[in-house]
């Protein structure tokens, strides 16, 4: 049975239509709601089924029992599962991901997938400080970072660094695997999504932003204590002024998604950092160019 929904879903124009060509956000409430409950053979059923669709290993779970398919999407890792990068130097990755579009940003230009640009204005939201935001990135580094369903969905800090700013934008819940990221322009700039504005220690911008997805779309911050949803109606734009550590977690996504990385000229790819590869939370995923 497995084999065969992994041949139906490597099918792209049948892939396509069963994870976008639905309901999407309608989908998405129901899923954020079904996958709370608390019953046990519910939450048996619906990690067996995504079991069937994904690669789903909870070896390196800090839990053996979970009280929902919620509660296990969002788990926690054992003690040491994760080995962070604490070299000055290296920015490591915020999640487990597998690394999509990456390299320099051209001007302020970058891509979802090959022929598919975006530029970083629309992707943050025109707002009065996305102009002077964008104009700092002009030219630098990004990494896309694509979490499938089965991954570890905590992120994390690739650095010490002050979180200054949040922007939530509203948008929509298409699907962000490769086969969408071909066929929909602008897909990031068109999704749910929260735009993190950071300060490494030496002064220098870097920008998070986490692009949510279909089924459950929801993105827990910590450090402004707040649930984003497709549903959210709080405030969009959040200052503050919040110290954080290379390593420590930042929030959770709930099913799979995306994590746009964007740093100005002085940073390069960290060695073997390109598309396709696999990557965990706290290897080195960007180091700063030595003068």
């Amino acid at each position: 049975m497995k084999q065969l929904i992994q041949r139906i879903t490597t099918q792209e124009d049948l892939n396509f239509l069963l994870t976008n060509r639905i309901p999407r956000i309608t989908l998405t409430r129901f899923i954020g709601w079904w996958s709370q409950i608390k019953n046990p053979i519910i939450r048996d059923l619906s990690i067996g089924v995504w079991k069937l669709f994904s690669d789903l290993d909870l070896s390196e779970a800090r839990k053996t029992k979970f009280d929902s398919m919620h509660d296990c999407f969002i788990r926690e890792l054992k003690p040491g599962a994760r080995s962070i990068d604490m070299r000055t130097h290296i920015l490591s990755s915020p999640c487990d991901a597998i690394v999509g579009e990456c390299g320099n940003i051209d001007h302020t230009q970058v891509f979802q997938a090959k022929g598919f640009p975006y530029s970083l204005t629309s992707l943050m939201g025109f707002t009065p400080r996305t102009g002077e935001l964008v104009e700092s990135l002009k030219n630098g580094t990004y990494v896309t970072l694509r979490l499938t369903s089965s991954m570890y969905h905590r992120f994390h800090a690739p650095a010490d660094a002050t979180l200054t700013h949040v922007t939530h934008i509203a948008g929509d819940t298409w699907n962000v695997n490769p086969i969408a990221l071909k066929r929909v322009e602008q897909l990031f700039c068109k999704n749910e999504r929260a735009v993190l504005n950071f300060k490494l220690d030496d002064g220098t911008p870097m920008i998070m932003v986490p692009v949510a997805a279909i089924l459950v779309a929801s993105l827990q911050l910590h450090a402004v204590n707040l649930l984003f949803h497709v549903d959210y109606i709080g405030p969009n734009e959040i200052p503050c002024a919040i110290q954080t550590y290379k390593g420590q977690e930042l929030g959770w996504f709930q099913h799979g998604s995306t994590i746009l990385v964007f740093l100005p000229k002085g940073y390069k790819l960290a060695e073997g950092i390109a598309t396709g590869q696999r990557i965990k939370m706290g290897q080195a995923l960007l180091e700063k160019i030595a003068q």
